[in-house]
């Protein structure tokens, strides 16, 4: 049975930091690239980072460049989300996402709210 089990999220103030976790079973998670996305309320799901299977490579979108990091530890089976420096507008449900060119599994989320 395929699970991944997103965790970390909460109320953080502007300017502060959380670090999500996605933990995946039931499938080969070292073959599949993993992203984190989210989608806040009204507004379409938006992909924030993702991660390659193999040679790590990464891609941010542009608002959290420099602010975020997304890494994975294969033998965990784990993907995560560094988020710093936090902005109201990062408010939002992240999910994760686990994709092949063959297949792709979803996250139930984790919410984020940055507020003061």
């Amino acid at each position: 049975q395929v699970q991944l089990v997103e965790s970390g999220g909460g109320l953080v103030q502007p300017g502060g930091s959380l670090r999500l976790s996605c933990a995946a079973s039931g499938f080969t998670f070292s073959s599949y690239a993993m992203s984190w996305y989210r989608q806040a309320p009204g507004k379409e799901r938006e992909l924030v980072a993702l991660i390659t299977s193999t040679s790590g490579y990464t891609h941010y979108r542009e608002s959290v460049k420099g602010r975020f990091t997304i890494s994975r530890d294969n033998a965990k089976n784990t993907v995560y989300l560094q988020m710093n420096s936090l902005k109201p507008e990062d408010t939002a449900l992240y999910y994760c996402k686990a994709a092949t060119t063959w297949n792709s599994f979803w996250g139930q989320g984790t919410q984020v709210t940055v507020s003061s």
